[in-house]
């Protein structure tokens, strides 16, 4: 069996550096935003050349944060995809504002420069763009535009930990960055977890206070804020990945080469110029997606799809107002997109043989 993904074997690679953060942790009697958080954040910020990091308690939470650190809320419009997990758009309804979906560019699966700028109403207040699947974004693009309409942009890196855009990480070139630590993304927590960067005091001073009640100083509210804060386990626990991301990126870049070396015959991930992917998944696209996943399954091999349903045909979404067939770039990728095996501790033999049980079937 070649399952889909697995966790254990990354585990298993750095047991001993975890478990010794772990310990700690948990010999330090101090377990909530304490001081394995503040290394993580400056670390994090580091990492990616931002002036500050700010630890939330899930990617969820970092959008929802970064947007309302904004001063973005009800009565606001926000353009981001339907070709996303629900969790971006839950971040934006989070801070009541209502969230424009538009159309992706069909190779890289991002949000369309032109699609964004068509989608701008007098309402429109900000852009969240998703760096899916570890594939930049047309940042010059997006950022241009944001910039000539002077709107807020966030980058949703849950996807994207290490990638970058011509020489910058992604994250900070936009206004602010917001990441997921969701235990399968290529920088996993042992649970939930998220941060939001960002080169801007003023942002990283609302996000400090909105993460914990809106306080100032112990007691003291400024402003109406939430619970979501970082806890210490899962920042040591951080810290040790944080120090392996590169290498294991780069795993996943040779994993990825040698799916693109050896796939002919089905419609492989972009490349696009002058951005650095870090594979968080390996999307092909097959006309006859579901019969291709049936037979692999046959051959022990798992598989999943990175979106089945875009966000504007959900049922909980139907009041958006965006019937069939309006994004049709989203929905041809929903019906077409396959994510094969691909973490750290797959090896090659395996990838060998993904390749040559697809080639059977579609050579």
């Amino acid at each position: 069996m070649i399952p889909f993904n697995q966790l254990k074997p990354m585990h298993d690679l750095l047991a001993d550096e975890i478990h010794e953060a772990l310990r700690r942790v948990a010999d330090s009697g101090w377990y909530i935003l304490g001081p394995e958080v503040r290394a993580f954040e400056a670390e994090f910020a580091a990492y990616h050349g931002a002036a500050r990091a700010v630890g939330v308690a899930s990617g969820t939470d970092a959008i929802e944060l970064a947007l309302r650190a904004g001063n973005i809320g009800p009565g606001d419009e926000v353009i981001t995809v339907a070709h996303t997990a629900m969790a971006t758009v839950t971040g934006i309804e989070s801070t009541g504002a209502r969230p424009v979906l538009a159309d992706i560019d069909l190779e890289t699966y991002t949000l369309d420069p032109l699609r964004a700028e068509a989608a701008i109403t007098e309402r429109t207040r900000a852009i969240v763009v998703v760096h899916l699947y570890g594939q930049p974004a047309d940042m010059d693009r997006l950022k241009a535009l944001a910039k000539s309409r002077d709107l807020l942009l966030i980058e949703d890196c849950a996807q994207a930990h290490g990638a970058q855009h011509k020489d910058r990480k992604v994250g900070v070139i936009g206004d602010m960055g917001a990441f997921s630590f969701y235990p399968t993304k290529n920088m996993g927590a042992y649970g939930d977890g998220g941060a939001v960067i960002t080169s801007r005091p003023e942002y990283a001073e609302r996000l400090v206070k909105l993460r914990n009640y809106g306080q100032t100083t112990r007691y003291t509210h400024q402003t109406r804020g939430t619970n979501s804060r970082l806890d210490e386990m899962q920042a040591a626990v951080l810290r040790v990945k944080l120090k392996h991301l590169d290498e294991h990126n780069a795993r996943r870049r040779a994993i990825a080469a040698l799916y693109d070396a050896h796939l002919q015959s089905v419609v492989k991930p972009a490349s696009a110029a002058h951005r650095r992917h870090t594979y968080h998944l390996y999307v092909i696209r097959d006309r006859n997606r579901d019969e291709l996943m049936a037979a692999l399954k046959q051959r022990d091999i798992g598989t999943l799809i990175h979106y089945p349903i875009p966000i504007h045909l959900q049922e909980s979404h139907r009041n958006l107002g965006l019937a069939p067939g309006s994004l049709p770039r989203t929905e041809q990728a929903a019906r077409e997109i396959v994510s094969l095996p691909l973490y750290i501790g797959l090896g090659d033999a395996d990838v060998l043989r993904v390749c040559a049980e697809i080639e059977k079937l579609r050579g």
